[in-house]
């Protein structure tokens, strides 16, 4: 399995329902692919508040390599991919992308 893990620092005037509007086309993305195990976003509620700003991320697990290769590709995740980039604070110099091999 493959954990893709985004955190997002989202510019401070986006408001809570932009973001989940946001997650929301994410999570729409898993009926179109086959792959795709599950999905996870929200804001950051850790009692060590040490995110450095990055308060939002999401973590999609996928089944292998392939299928988060699928998900990169797939002309929604481009479409999703602009407007994380369009809000966060720096565009992409404020989105973090950590992709995980897991072995359960």
């Amino acid at each position: 399995m493959i954990r893709h893990i985004v955190f997002i620092r989202f510019k401070p005037e986006i408001s809570d329902a932009g973001i989940a509007a946001i997650f929301d086309e994410l999570y729409a993305i898993k009926d179109k692919l086959p792959g795709v195990l599950s999905i996870t976003s929200g804001k950051s509620e850790s009692p060590e508040q040490m995110e450095r700003g990055y308060m939002h991320g999401f973590v999609v697990d996928f089944v292998d390599w392939d299928a988060l290769q699928a998900y990169q590709d797939h002309p929604d995740h481009k479409l999703l991919g602009g407007k994380l980039v369009a809000n966060a604070v720096a565009g992409i110099d404020d989105i973090l992308v950590f992709d995980l091999p897991v072995n359960d």
